[in-house]
């Protein structure tokens, strides 16, 4: 019974993850190595690659920045309603990306509820950066809290309010005491969000107009590529895109596995 249920645990891993990823390589070096450089270093897909760089880079401070505020309001605070705060948070994570890139579109579109006046004062929602990183940090929300909200109340308060009786404030018992608790716990949220934020493809594409050159991530450009049956160079931009959510789960695993090491040393030493 467990040799079979491991067994058919590992063919779907296999079936389902790792044989789309080898078709994916396969099939991005598959013109050879030149036609794949051509692809990736291509004036569209550098700009696709820079501006989903760009976006992750503004989404993922914002969102690791609420993650923490979310986690310590909710874990440290008798907050009313803290179940319905808690199932808010993860809302995104059950609402389709292309419905809440349709609600920011009767939003801020020309049609929307704001759009005329964003118009009127010049200011580009829908169609422009601030679009897209506006849908990005919906579906990203939960990632950074989600993690850390579970890991803090698992925590418990004992050690910050020894701090505070000590004579730490706010600011030095977070720095000291909390965020050295919680920094693999961060991390693997960051890592998380950042992997989210690079691939998302739903709102982007419904908020972004596609306008090539401006308003095109790297999902999207592949997207486009297909469409232009341009294969080979889609599939080069589909490898390097994997490449790095690859990278990015195999540092969530090693800091997953720092974690649980500081938790077993930090059991030990309380044993002792």
């Amino acid at each position: 019974m467990r040799l079979g249920l491991c067994g058919a645990a590992v063919l779907l891993i296999g079936v389902l993850l790792l044989l789309p990823l080898l078709v994916v390589g396969t099939q991005a070096l598959a013109g050879g190595v030149r036609v794949f450089w051509a692809a990736v270093t291509s004036a569209d897909a550098r700009g696709a690659i820079g501006l989903t760089l760009l976006v992750a880079a503004i989404v993922v401070p914002v969102n690791t920045v609420f993650g923490l505020a979310a986690a310590w309001c909710l874990t440290r605070h008798r907050v009313a309603g803290r179940r319905l705060l808690v199932a808010l948070v993860g809302l995104p994570l059950s609402v389709s990306p292309v419905v809440s890139g349709l609600a920011y579109l009767l939003l801020f579109g020309l049609q929307g509820w704001f759009g005329p006046l964003l118009s009127r004062a010049g200011i580009a929602i829908v169609f422009a950066l601030p679009g897209i990183v506006l849908a990005t940090l919906f579906v990203t929300l939960p990632y950074v809290a989600g993690q850390l909200i579970p890991l803090m109340d698992a925590q418990g308060v004992e050690e910050e309010e020894a701090a505070l009786t000590l004579g730490a404030g706010g600011w030095a018992m977070f720095w000291r005491v909390t965020l050295p608790r919680i920094r693999w716990g961060l991390l693997a949220g960051v890592l998380l969000c950042n992997a989210r934020a690079m691939g998302e493809f739903g709102a982007v594409a419904v908020v972004s107009g596609h306008i090539r050159g401006k308003t095109v991530t790297a999902p999207l450009h592949i997207e486009v590529l297909y469409n232009a049956y341009d294969i080979p160079a889609a599939f080069a931009v589909a490898a390097l895109l994997a490449a790095m959510g690859l990278v990015t789960i195999g540092l969530k695993a090693w800091l997953d596995g720092r974690h649980r090491r500081a938790v077993t040393l930090g059991a030990m030493a309380a044993a002792a």
